[in-house]
Formats: structure tokens, C-alpha cells, sequence
């Protein structure tokens, strides 16, 4: 054979392609038939495919809808089940004390106060009626007209709560800046000592603050209430929590601009912060408006205490006009709340607490 000369290739015998197709060095390639389909079976099976998918959206969607449905019903029994006192307070407000007691003797004849031998213990059920048989609008009459003692409590409550509130707030946002700005270690020592104080309950701090108020001269004054209540740590460390989230290059464009601390907390974080504070005020006017321990710790005159300690000395051959009391003293929380409840949602839900 010459040098650059080419051969033919020639056939590898049958018995050495047996050899190397064992080995796999030549893979055993089969013929594939090409199958050509007409127009009419293609259309079928895109129908058939169609069909399938079809089905399975189907079956999807029932299964969703059904979920849905359960977890709404569930709901709605959750939101009629919390809302039933409410309801019941609100109808049974236009019945007349014949027919409440009428309606709740089984529970009247439980109460420590009943006589021992009329006490069942619940013996029989109680009627729930939610329409009342005669509407009576003599225990609003009595209650607004005829009894001046409510009026004058329901004053009193708005007396101790608004400046309890306003206070709490301007003290709280102060404060907030001032541990949101400065992240210093002393600093850092006294927000973790508010949210000690804050995770006390309310029941540790009250005989401390009776004896504060006893030694100060404040005892049995509305300043007994206002003071523990404008200092109190919880709207320190919401505010806190929410400040911390406002980006420091607003703050440090506000000092190329020129501004000083006071513009920056007025002109940057409190608009920043409008959600948090609405939200604060509805959870404080919402606390402070129910209290019923500091005013019976801390008040003895009973003229200086508020609606909420007044609906407890109800006696119950006034029952009507408890129901009546209750309604209008639930009034002004359920209004704010209703009134604020966007802000409220928004503010605790950015402050990052779950």
C-alpha cells in the first residue's frame, strides 16, 4: 500500500460486531416508522387532550370552591359565636326588666345573691331571645334622664382616659425616637428593661403604685390613674419597633438639607408613623376605657370613678339598666375601633409583631 493512497472501507465481520455490540461500543439502532395522521385524527386527539384537561380543571376547581366555602362557613360561625354577647346586650337592652329576668331565671337562681333555697345551679336552660316581646325604652329613659350618677361617670371615664392617651402617645413617640436614633449600648439596657416592665402583668405594679401614689399625696385623685397610665411602656416599644423600619436615608438627606433633630421628628417620622399612632390610640383609648382595678385600688370616693366600675355596682332589680348602661358603654370603644380599623391592621402588622 502506498503512502497517502485511500482504501475502501470494508465490511467488519459478523462475529466482531457481535463481540463490540456486546461491549457497547456500537449501540443497536431500530428503524423508527414515521407515522403520518390525517386531519381528523389529529383534531380527535386535541379533543381527547382537551377533554383531560378539562376534567382536571374541573375536579381543581371544585376542590377549591369547597375549601373556600368551609373555611367561610367556618368563619362566619367563629365571627356569630364572638358576636353573640354583643347581640344579646343590644336586644336584650330593649327589654323590660320583667321580661330579661323572665328570660334568665335559670341564671338569676344560680348567683351567689339568690336565696339558698331558690339556687338550681343551672338546673333548667336559659332562654336566648333575640327579638324582645314589647320594646321598652324606659331604662334608656331612666338611665340618660332619670339617674344623673351615669352621666356623671361616664365623664368621669373620659376625663381619666383622653389624657391618658394624649400623654401616653406624645411621651411614647418621643421615646421611640430617641431609642430608634441613638442605638447605644446604655440605651439598648433600658428598652430591654421596658419590655421587662411591659411583660408584667398589671397586678405586680399595683401595690407599688399605691404606695408611690400614697407617698406623692395623689392617692384618691385622678393623677393616681393619669400618671401610671401617661408612662406606661407598651406604646414605647410599638413605636420603637415601627421607627426602626424608616430608611436612614431620609434622615440623612433631611441633614444635607439642613434640618436638626426637631424637624426630623416632626416632618419625617411622626407622618411616617401616622398608621402606628392611630393604631396606639385605638389600643389605649380600648384598655384604659374598660380599667376596673385602678380606680377600686386607687380611688375611694366613688364619685371620682368611672363608668366601668359603675356598671359592676348595678344592683340586679336594675337589670334593664345594666343592659341599657352596657350598650352605651360600649358605644365609643366599638365606634373608634370600627372607625380605625384600617390603621390599626396596617400599624400592628408593619411594627413587625405577630
Amino acid at each position: 500500500m502506498k503512502k497517502n493512497e485511500i482504501t475502501p472501507l470494508q465490511p467488519m465481520p459478523e462475529k466482531v460486531m457481535e463481540e463490540q455490540h456486546d461491549h457497547g461500543s456500537i449501540r443497536d439502532i431500530k428503524e423508527v416508522e414515521i407515522v403520518r395522521l390525517s386531519d381528523e385524527e389529529l383534531e380527535e386527539m386535541h379533543e381527547r387532550a382537551r377533554a383531560v384537561a378539562k376534567r382536571k380543571a374541573v375536579v381543581r376547581n371544585a376542590t377549591s370552591k369547597f375549601w373556600t366555602a368551609l373555611g367561610t362557613l367556618l368563619a362566619i360561625a367563629v365571627a356569630a359565636f364572638a358576636l353573640m354577647p354583643i347581640v344579646l346586650t343590644i336586644l336584650d337592652s330593649f327589654m323590660s326588666t320583667d321580661e330579661i329576668k323572665t328570660n334568665y331565671s335559670a341564671v338569676y337562681n344560680s348567683l351567689s345573691s339568690a336565696a339558698a333555697e331558690t339556687k338550681t345551679y343551672l338546673s333548667s336552660t336559659p332562654k336566648l331571645k333575640m327579638i324582645p316581646d314589647m320594646v321598652s325604652f324606659s331604662q334608656y329613659k331612666t338611665l340618660l334622664f332619670l339617674s344623673p350618677t351615669y352621666l356623671l361617670k361616664f365623664w368621669n371615664s373620659v376625663a381619666l382616659v383622653v389624657p391618658i392617651v394624649f400623654g401616653q402617645l406624645m411621651v411614647g413617640c418621643l421615646a421611640a425616637y430617641s431609642f430608634s436614633r441613638y442605638r447605644r449600648k446604655r440605651r439598648e439596657v433600658l428598652f430591654f428593661s421596658y419590655v421587662i416592665l411591659m411583660l408584667m402583668p398589671f397586678q405586680v405594679t399595683l401595690v407599688p403604685n399605691y404606695l408611690i401614689a400614697n407617698w406623692l399625696g395623689i392617692y384618691n385623685t385622678w393623677w393616681a390613674i393619669i400618671l401610671p397610665g401617661v408612662f406606661s411602656t407598651f406604646s414605647v416599644y410599638l413605636l420603637s419597633k415601627y421607627m426602626r423600619q424608616i430608611p436612614s436615608s431620609y434622615i440623612e438627606a433631611a441633614k444635607l438639607d439642613g434640618a436638626n433633630e426637631w424637624n426630623i421628628f416632626t416632618k419625617i417620622s411622626l407622618p411616617m408613623c401616622k398608621s402606628a399612632i392611630y393604631a396606639m390610640a385605638i389600643l389605649l383609648f380600648i384598655d384604659y376605657w374598660n380599667m376596673v382595678e385602678q380606680p377600686l385600688i386607687l380611688l375611694e370616693n366613688e364619685s371620682k370613678q368611672p363608668l366601668s366600675v359603675f356598671l359592676s355596682q348595678i344592683n340586679a332589680s336594675e337589670i334593664g339598666v345594666a343592659f341599657a348602661a352596657s350598650f352605651i358603654f360600649m358605644l365609643p370603644p366599638l365606634l373608634i375601633f370600627l372607625y380605625g380599623e384600617q390603621y390599626l391592621v396596617e400599624g400592628i402588622s408593619r411594627s413587625g409583631i405577630k
